[in-house]
This record gives C-alpha cells, structure tokens and sequence, in this order.
C-alpha cells in the first residue's frame, strides 16, 4: 500500500465522524462529499507542492474549511445538527465553532460516538462490522466486498440500509449516556473483535491475512479503551487478544507470500513489544469477576506467545481454557480448535475421535480447515490415503491463493509420504 493511501485511509475515519457531528448524521453523505473533496484537493496541491510536513494536519484544515463553505451554502437548504443551529446562522460563531469541533480531544470523541452509532441495535453483526470498515476505516465498497467474500452491489445495498438507519436518528451516539453505553457495549466489542478476525484469518478472496484491518481494530479498540465507561475487564482483555495475535503477524506468512503454519513459523520474528503490551492488558483485565470469551481467548494466545518453541506449549493449559470457554461460547469452530489442541496433548488419534464427536460438525462443511485437521491428524496416524481425501476437500474449499497453496502442499506431502511408505516398510524387513 503506498504510504499516501494508508493516510488518507486513516484520516477518513476521523474526519467522517467530525464532519457527521457538526452535520447529523442525516447529512451524512454531505460529510462525505467534504472529505472526497478534501482529498482530492490534497493531490492536486501535494503532487506540485509535496507532501506537507504534517498533512495530517493539512488535512483536518482543509477538511474544516469545506465544512464552514458547505454550512453557508446549505444553511437555508438543509436542517443540520440541532444543538450546532446557533452557531450556524451567524457568521460571529460559525468558524470559531466549527474550530472548537475540529480540536484533538473533540476528533477523539467523535470517533467513539461513531463506532457506538455503527453499532445500532436495529442492524446486524456483518452490517456493523461493514460500517465499521466503510466510515471509520476508510474502505471502499469493493474492499468490504472483498472482506466479506460478497459482491458489490450486495454490501452497496447493505452498507446504503445501515446508513438509513444511522440517518434517523439525526445524531451521533451520546457516550456520556451510561446506562446506554453499557447496553451497546458489548455490541461495538464483538463488531471489533470481527474486525480484527476478519483480517488475522478471514475468507478475503485475495489474501488470508490482512494486517491493516488487524491494525484498525487494534486501533479502534485503543480509542474505546480511553473512555471510562469503555475501559472494562471485557475491554481490556479483547485488546489483549489483538495485541498478543498481531505479534505473530510477520510470520502468518512465508518468504513467499504462503500461509504458514503455527508449528512451522520463526518464533523469533514474533513482536516481542505486542507480546508484552498484551500480557500488560490481560493483567489489567482481571479486575473483576466478569470472565469473558476474550479473555479465555487472550488467555489461550498468551500460552503460544510465552512458549518459546512448539514443543514447549502447555498443550493441557490450552484444552482447559477451551473447555471453559465452550461453557461461555459453544460454537463448532470452538469445538474444532479444542479438538485440535487435544490431539496436540494425547495424540493424533485422540484428536480425530474428538473432532468426529463434534456434535454440530455439519456446520463446518464448508470450513476447509476442518478437513484440513481431519487431514493432517490422519497423516500423522499414518492414513495417508485417507489424509490426502481430506487435503484435496479442504484444497477445493479454499477461499484465496494462501489458503489453496498451503493446503496444496499438505496434499503433496500425502502423495510422497503414501508412495514411499511400501518402500520403507520393506526396508525395514
């Protein structure tokens, strides 16, 4: 990604919700039109003059400017955010107004009320996480698309109804309503704890991994952190996730671009830094008596980020926290994972029987790692027949290159390890 790109896509968020405040949320288009508009004055100016030495600043200030000339062209035509009306129609208060609105702190604001309003309860997780992507992330249409393994048009209409609803409320969501705030915080926790999945393994038909949507849930999850009410045991322990996942980011690939597997990556390429920030956040999440699924989750990446080879990992810390968090949150995929972390505690062997006891397994049909787990258990029994059946499903299921050339590989291994077992049986005679 060109470093202009990744800018203009971090400042979009901000600068949507700003101008979505001072607008309403009614006149959301508007606000979008300002920051277009802002953008596109950036390159024309930029490609003559350079890169300001703070454009993010540049930004902000030309963003602001459109804002003031859109609020005297449209004041007559357009009702705008109640409360701002004052300010509006005289010309004394409209730019010191308008300033107060753009300062560091009020920006900060702004973008939590926006992610607790892409987070209404009359829409659902994918529309969430899908407003999330598209306002306060800075994702086209396609990209969504991309993310959600939809079509365009689909997450266009999906995207245009969540904004309808956003509209008829007029304004941003007020964070300073406690009793409201709690009642949507756990929604706005589950749309960023989606985020972040859909970047570490999501079905993008294009990558497996994408690390900037990782980023901006990581980063969304620091702003929620900073409001009191949003700084919870439940909070803290979703950022710890993210941080102690995103460490191992640099190695979810190979030299090569393909994915690799936890067993086979470099441990020593892990952030040591993220490492640490997370087990300083789940430190911090165990405040009060609330356990939650992110913190058995955090709890479950921290034991990978402490083991300083595969063969160190506390496989049974492992089986007991999935045990704890099937109490919490039942779910095949869930149950998969514990059948996997057992097979790594008692055997290959033992983690087939599990995962054939999966009791909603159908639900992961179109799942192509669980054949691929079915397929690398079997190869390790030494079924390699059976293994390479598995491999060639999970392979057919692939959701993008990544996924097919790994599962490719792991078929290939079948095909080598199938043709020389005879000959080392008999040599062995």
């Amino acid at each position: 990604m060109e470093p202009s790109e990744h800018l203009f896509r971090h400042e979009a968020g901000r600068m949507v919700a700003t101008l979505t405040r001072i607008f309403g949320t009614h006149n959301m288009a508007l606000a979008e039109d300002v920051v277009q508009d802002a953008f596109c004055r950036a390159f024309e100016v930029w490609k003559v003059r350079g890169v300001p030495e703070n454009p993010s600043a540049w930004l902000m200030a030309t963003a602001k400017n459109r804002a003031i000339d859109a609020l005297r062209r449209e004041r007559t035509a357009r009702t705008f955010e109640p409360e701002l009306s004052r300010l509006i129609h005289s010309e004394w208060t409209l730019a010191p107004g308008v300033e107060a609105l753009f300062s560091e702190n009020a920006i900060k604001d702004d973008l939590l009320r926006m992610m607790f309003s892409c987070c209404h309860p009359r829409l659902g997780e994918e529309a969430q996480v899908a407003l999330m992507l598209n306002i306060l992330c800075g994702f086209s249409v396609g990209e969504v698309a991309g993310a959600f393994v939809s079509t365009h048009s689909a997450i266009e209409k999906r995207i245009s109804r969540a904004k309808r609803v956003l509209a008829s409320s007029k304004k941003l969501f007020d964070v300073s309503a406690g009793a409201e705030f709690s009642s949507r915080l756990p929604a706005v926790q589950r749309a960023l704890y989606l985020l972040f999945n859909e970047g570490y393994h999501g079905a993008s038909p294009e990558s497996a991994v994408r690390a900037d949507l990782c980023h901006e849930a990581v980063r969304l999850t620091a702003i929620l952190l900073q409001h009191p009410l949003g700084a919870t045991p439940g909070t803290y322990a979703l950022a710890a996730l993210m941080h102690l996942d995103a460490a191992r980011l640099p190695t979810r690939t190979d030299s090569s671009g393909n994915l690799s597997s936890l067993f086979d990556q470099d441990r020593s390429l892990w952030d040591s830094h993220l490492i640490a920030e997370g087990q300083r956040l789940l430190d911090l999440s165990a405040t009060g008596p609330d356990l939650t699924e992110y913190h058995l989750e955090a709890a479950i990446a921290r034991v990978h980020s402490t083991a300083g080879k595969t063969e160190d990992t506390n496989w049974g810390h492992i089986v007991s926290l999935y045990d704890k968090l099937m109490t919490i949150r039942h779910s095949p995929v869930v149950a998969l994972n514990r059948a996997i972390a057992l097979g790594q505690l008692e055997g290959p062997a033992r983690g087939l029987e599990e995962i054939l006891a999966i009791t909603d397994r159908d639900r992961l049909t179109a799942y192509p790692f669980y054949f691929a787990a079915l397929g690398e258990f079997q190869f390790r029994t030494g079924s390699y027949d059976l293994a390479r059946e598995q491999f060639l499903k999970a392979r057919d299921l692939a959701r993008n290159p990544m996924e097919r050339n790994f599962l490719e590989a792991r078929f290939q291994a079948c095909e080598r390890a199938a043709i020389l077992t005879p000959v080392s049986a008999i040599a062995r005679k």
